[in-house]
């Protein structure tokens, strides 16, 4: 994997991550239950937290070739694990239908096995 693949994702979604911040504080300010508000700054804050990590990771493979597999999975993760556990959490806070509840665990998984593959990469 390109190390600009990682970056360019960590910067969309660090851009999307405050968007959505932005709409929750402001947009959807007084339309979100006290539990939807609470859901939603759960949703802003692991999409931004793992936009960072993301960013790390295009760092990490742009100074090395081959790049790392640990590393390469390490961006899947974060990326599948933010648009599945974020995702849903924004979709459940909008009151959508309860069958994206399932998906906020496996993109939590998604998230962890990421962290997992970073710590895989850094015992190499």
């Amino acid at each position: 994997m390109p190390a600009n693949v990682p970056l360019a994702a960590g910067a969309l979604f660090g851009l999307t991550g405050v968007v959505m911040g932005a709409l929750g504080a402001h947009g959807l300010a007084g339309q979100l239950s006290e539990s939807g508000v609470d859901i939603w700054d759960t949703a802003v804050l692991y999409h931004l937290t793992h936009a960072l990590a993301l960013v790390a990771v295009g760092v990490r493979l742009g100074q090395k070739v081959p790049p790392p597999w640990p590393v390469v999975l390490a961006g899947w993760g974060f990326g599948v694990g933010i648009l599945l556990f974020s995702g849903s959490l924004y979709v459940l806070a909008l009151g959508g239908p309860p069958v994206f509840g399932p998906l906020t665990p496996l993109g939590g998984l998604a998230l962890c096995a990421g962290w997992v593959a970073l710590l895989a990469a850094a015992r190499r």
